[in-house]
């Protein structure tokens, strides 16, 4: 895979497919900010769980959540219960239908609404996200956001959010097909440049 650097305002591109294969998926676009010595400090033990407010059906958060859990474990954070655990993962999973214009046409399944939102809040930020622009087939748009808190505190230690879309009939349209592939690119390089945006190509 190959990393790109772009402002952390930077768009996702949508790749257009021809009509007799499925359109390839889109770079997958990764930002990410952190308190670094926080974030050292707190090395340890992890609970992973839905933001709060989340509205995807758990069945269908889960596999986001199991690839957030095996991301943190491959970079040496343990798995434990909340009580226990020194840090927190709020995980928020959202998945959309876009139109051959770019525009989302609702959720694909129950889901978060139809806002753009924003992230880096933790940390004094906010970066606006619209995944769009270009005529392309219909595709799902899926973001990925995880905000590792201090357990005791609340605070932020770390945030990132990543977002992609696929065709329609792409294997990568399947959530349990496409919930590793976009943890890993949101885990990659941890923690990742603070404020800073790349595009990270996905070979389907």
């Amino acid at each position: 895979m190959m990393i790109r650097f772009l402002p952390a305002v930077a768009t996702a591109a949508l790749l257009a497919g021809c009509a007799s294969t499925p359109a390839p998926p889109s770079p997958i676009e990764v930002t990410r900010f952190h308190d670094g010595s926080m974030l050292a400090a707190a090395r340890g033990t992890v609970f992973v769980e839905s933001a709060p407010g989340a509205r995807l059906a758990e069945r269908d958060s889960a596999p986001y959540e199991a690839a957030v859990a095996g991301q943190l474990g491959r970079l040496g954070y343990v798995e434990n219960s909340r009580t226990n655990a020194a840090l927190v993962a709020q995980v928020t999973v959202e998945r959309y239908r876009l139109d051959s214009d770019g525009d989302r046409r609702g959720p694909v399944s129950v889901g978060m609404g139809g806002s753009t939102g924003s992230y880096g809040s933790g940390f004094g930020v906010g970066v606006g996200i619209n995944l769009g622009g270009g005529k392309s087939r219909e595709r799902i748009g899926t973001d990925l956001a995880v905000m590792l808190r201090d357990k005791d505190t609340g605070r932020a230690v770390w945030e990132g959010r990543a977002q992609f879309s696929v065709g329609v009939e792409g294997d990568l349209a399947d959530p349990t097909k496409q919930a590793d592939v976009i943890a890993e690119a949101l885990f990659r390089n941890f923690p990742g440049g603070n404020g800073e945006t790349v595009q990270i190509e996905v070979n389907e």
